[in-house]
């Protein structure tokens, strides 16, 4: 799968993804600084799905109402950076035929799947 990582998340998650043989740009190595309209274009533009720890591409899709390929939303602490990856890769593995065209929020518990489709 294609895949644009967002800077404010760790580089470990990028390069974990790499290794389980996904198509993995990061922000930070290539970009860095890219504001989040920019980024949303280019992951739309190359048909990736954002990995993100930023709220603002909520705001972005749901209030701006700016098209997106596919984000999901990191929300877990810091601290726990292998839960977190561990998670990001089970959201890949199991519903990664609901990516495209859709916003993932991802926690330590719940895994919540919002079809943007019709937005």
């Amino acid at each position: 799968m294609k895949i644009l990582v967002d800077e404010c998340c760790p580089s470990a998650v990028a390069f974990a993804l790499r290794s389980d043989g996904h198509d993995v740009e990061y922000v930070a190595e290539d970009a860095p600084s890219t504001p989040d309209k920019s980024v949303l274009s280019r992951a739309l533009a190359d048909e990736r799905i954002i990995v993100t720890e930023d709220r603002d591409f909520c705001e972005l899709v749901f209030l701006n109402k700016l098209p997106t390929y596919g984000i999901i939303l990191v929300r877990i602490n810091q601290a726990k950076r292998q839960e977190k990856i561990q998670r990001v890769r089970e959201v890949f593995a199991h519903h990664s035929a609901e990516l495209p065209h859709a916003m993932i929020t991802l926690t330590l518990t719940n895994i919540r799947v919002r079809s943007l489709k019709h937005e």
